[in-house]
């Protein structure tokens, strides 16, 4: 399975989010998205697009000043 990292440091809310639409539009189905993100908004709003969107929370977590969401491009969604 691939993994794809996107660096979305240093950006604030809501360019974290549009970064990962942005990237998940060009990716296939299956293929997980792991985004390093330093606003803490991150792991709430890109879990709500997923959901919205049609893609699958695999992970979230912190890492020092890191906040890292890891989720998997949904079959069905809209990217």
């Amino acid at each position: 399975m691939k993994t794809v990292i996107l660096d979305a440091r240093r950006l604030l809310c809501p360019m974290p989010v549009i970064r990962v639409q942005d990237r998940v539009a060009d990716l296939e189905p299956g293929t997980r998205l792991e985004a390093f993100c330093t606003d803490p908004g991150a792991l709430i709003d890109i879990p709500a697009w997923c959901r919205i969107n049609g893609h699958r929370v695999v992970e979230t977590r912190t890492e020092g000043d890191d906040y890292i969401v890891l989720l998997e491009v949904g079959r069905n969604g809209n990217g």
